[in-house]
């Protein structure tokens, strides 16, 4: 029997358990997003992943009551030194008039601020953002963080600025670095759609990968193909393992 067919059965599954944007299937409540504090795309990758997860968790907005939750965006000193505080104006439109921001002191600061909001069931997820590798972030604070969120119900992004790929219980882990955006439409001089390239290096849930990815009002992902995954579409004989 060829192994053909076998490969491609495996291609496909590969394929269906990998991300992508409003993949629900086994809700990730704590993720670390790491990214450099001098391309200032920690926190937007963050926002758009939290209101991704917030959208698929709403499948018929428009029958549904809107999400009108605050959420909650802690950093501590040094990452407030390096990214800078909040724009309000350069938030997304939903979600201007609903943070709560909080400033702390140090690390252990923050991580007090990060578990209290994943208690408050009022919250609609939280963003942190810490600095380097603090000895306050070791194992044990991040189990504390991932089992507040799962009991609670309430989404945490951490965002590691600077920092090396530590230990941690974070369900879902991302390496994200700026990418060039695609030339607007209409306005060559206007701004483009905020893109990054993204590497899920570690998942309970799926499969490690590298996307591109961008925030046109929805998280949008590209999947760049990989030569064996070409061989495998070309084995198999059926475009459609390439488009699912």
């Amino acid at each position: 029997m060829s192994a053909e067919p076998c490969s491609a059965a495996a291609f496909a599954r590969a394929r269906a358990a990998e991300w992508r944007p409003g993949f629900t299937a086994g809700r990730v409540r704590h993720a670390e997003v790491f990214a450099c504090a001098g391309e200032a795309t920690g926190a937007a990758a963050a926002i758009a992943f939290a209101l991704d997860a917030l959208d698929a968790a709403t499948p018929d907005p428009v029958a549904d009551v809107p999400d009108e939750r605050a959420w909650l965006w802690v950093q501590d000193r040094e990452a407030l030194r390096r990214g800078g505080r909040p724009y309000r104006p350069g938030l997304p439109r939903p979600l201007r008039h609903r943070l709560v921001h909080v400033a702390a002191k140090n690390a252990e600061d923050a991580l007090f601020a990060l578990e209290e909001g994943l208690r408050c069931r009022d919250l609609a997820f939280v963003v942190g953002e810490i600095a380097g590798n603090p000895r306050a972030l070791d194992f044990t604070a991040s189990r504390r963080l991932s089992l507040a969120a799962e009991r609670h119900g309430v989404p945490l992004w951490l965002v590691r600025l600077d920092a090396e790929r530590d230990l941690s219980s974070a369900r879902m882990r991302w390496d994200v670095r700026a990418a060039p955006s695609p030339a607007p439409r209409w306005n060559p001089q206007a701004p483009g759609t905020p893109s990054w390239r993204a590497e899920l290096f570690r998942s309970r849930n799926h499969p490690p990968g590298q996307w591109t990815l961008r925030d046109d009002g929805k998280l949008v992902a590209e999947r760049p193909r990989s030569p064996d995954s070409r061989d495998l579409v070309s084995a198999a004989g059926d475009r459609s393992l390439a488009a699912g």
